[in-house]
């Protein structure tokens, strides 16, 4: 490199440089023909200060920008390993995806990032700029979670873990196993680091994967008699259950791959056509359900037979059993297939904004349920559909094992849609529907305790507003109660250890 190119790209001189480019309009040219080289913007990158004339060689050759030089690193890698936080933005500002450039050992700017630490909220910024980087692997097929694990940066992996609940790819990731079969719980496991397990055990990572040695992450702590990671893992390794609830996540997430497989490969325009016509379906089968044939009885019917209809059949439909099934049955059929493939369809939406649009349509498919079960002549009917709504609740858990639908929303449909429904219908005493409903907000949002307690807060309130019924302040005991169990369950472990 001429010595006076090199100088004003270590003092940032952008007169110097058009002033040698006027001498030789080729000076930039030879920097091009070789495949490793150092350029004036990987000088200027690791000075720091000089990001003008970064800029203006940004502009000029932007290929420089993903250049290697002869060390295996980029101007970004350079800017970042100095911790040159404004000259990383100002790169990604312009090329978001110089994040992802591979260097030396498969590392990308990213990976360095989490080896040398958040600085200045470096990382918050770069994830925020460019999230797909946190899928990247080196050569070792390691990702941002096993170098921080492997350097130490608990601050790092809670930034990572934190964006990764926001994206749909967080099981590949957190599961992800480099060279030698270990996930990054392998190696907190390794090096005895309980609130990193902590931290990858709420964001689902899976204590039942084994490395190449056959080893579970459990293993590996015995091994090294890490007490503080034995006893983290412990806690959330109850034999029996835990292997019954690992074999059937494994099962339910290959099912709602297969079934939602073919839904990955539509078209942007095709999937925007589809959310249209599948908008307008679920427009006309709720309108449907609202306005039966021949409509609903307006008073009290004096010439029902005895056992044919409810004694209140103020607002009920005036077909008779076999006719509201022959019509309902079908309607709410369409209702599911409609319903389900619009949250299919959603994936690709931004994280919250997918949410949002789950949860309202989860109390969509609620005023639907509600609608055709208060429309409803008979307790036999009430009974049928009853079971279209536990299929409604079934197939949203295992939209969940895809990341296609958000706790939250299956959640709220459990409280409604679950089995301990239907028993509304059955029992004159709402208490054990209600306990099923706190056993069930527990099992789902175990990992959430403040989300789940607002949600079962405001649940609670307006459940016992709206029904004088204030029973259901059990499911507030019960989610309660549940979490206290969970701490003496764990603190028992601790001391068997």
């Amino acid at each position: 490199m001429d010595e006076r190119l090199r100088t004003a790209a270590r003092t940032g001189n952008v007169s110097d440089l058009y002033s040698l480019i006027e001498i030789d309009g080729n000076a930039l040219k030879q920097f091009d023909e070789e495949e490793f080289v150092e350029t004036p913007l990987h000088i200027a990158a690791e000075e720091g200060y000089c990001i003008r004339f970064a800029m203006e060689m940004m502009s000029l050759k932007p290929s420089f920008a993903s250049k290697l030089n002869k060390q295996g690193l980029t101007p970004l890698h350079l800017a970042v390993t100095k911790g040159h936080t404004s000259m990383v933005l100002r790169f990604l500002e312009i090329n978001k995806d110089l994040a992802r450039v591979k260097g030396k050992n498969g590392k990308t700017p990213l990976h360095i990032i989490t080896e040398v630490g958040n600085h200045n909220g470096l990382l918050d910024r770069v994830l925020e700029i460019c999230p797909q980087s946190i899928r990247d692997v080196t050569v070792e097929n390691r990702n941002a979670l096993h170098i921080a694990v492997k350097n130490d940066r608990l601050d790092v992996l809670r930034v990572l873990l934190q964006t990764l609940r926001k994206t749909d790819c967080y099981r590949d990731v957190v599961n992800q196993k480099d060279q030698d079969g270990n996930t990054a719980l392998h190696l907190a496991a390794f090096h005895n680091q309980p609130e990193m397990l902590k931290l990858l055990l709420n964001c689902n990572a899976d204590q039942h994967a084994t490395n190449q040695a056959g080893l579970m992450a459990l293993d590996i702590a015995d091994q090294n008699h890490n007490e503080d990671s034995i006893t983290v893992l412990r806690g959330c390794f109850i034999p029996g259950v835990s292997n019954f609830k690992h074999n059937l996540e494994k099962q339910v997430r290959k099912a709602s791959s297969l079934i939602s497989h073919e839904i990955d490969n539509i078209s942007g325009e095709d999937r925007n056509a589809l959310l249209v016509i599948l908008g307008l379906l679920l427009t006309a089968t709720f309108q449907a359900s609202l306005s039966p044939p021949g409509g609903v009885w307006q008073g009290d019917n004096t010439s029902k037979s005895e056992g044919s209809y409810d004694e209140m059949a103020l607002g009920k439909s005036i077909l008779d059993e076999f006719n509201f099934l022959f019509y309902y049955i079908p309607t709410y059929l369409v209702f599911i297939v409609t319903f389900f493939l619009t949250l299919a369809l959603l994936k690709p939406y931004p994280h919250c904004f997918r949410t949002a649009l789950q949860v309202l349509l989860a109390f969509f498919a609620m005023s639907f349920d509600l609608s055709v079960s208060f429309i409803a002549p008979t307790r036999f009917t009430t009974s049928v559909m009853a079971v279209f709504s536990v299929l409604v609740f079934i197939l949203t858990v295992l939209m969940v094992s895809t990341s296609r639908v958000s706790k939250l929303s299956v959640a709220i449909l459990g409280c409604r849609l679950s089995a301990s429904f239907a028993l509304h219908y059955y029992m004159k005493s709402s208490v054990l529907p209600n306990v099923i409903q706190g056993v069930w907000l527990f099992l789902f949002l175990h990992d959430e305790f403040w989300k789940g307690t607002i949600l079962v807060a405001a649940y609670c309130l307006a459940m016992s507003t709206l029904t004088r019924d204030f029973t259901y302040c059990i499911v507030f005991g019960c989610w309660f109660s549940f979490f206290l169990f969970r701490v003496c369950l764990n603190r028992f472990l601790i001391h068997r250890v």
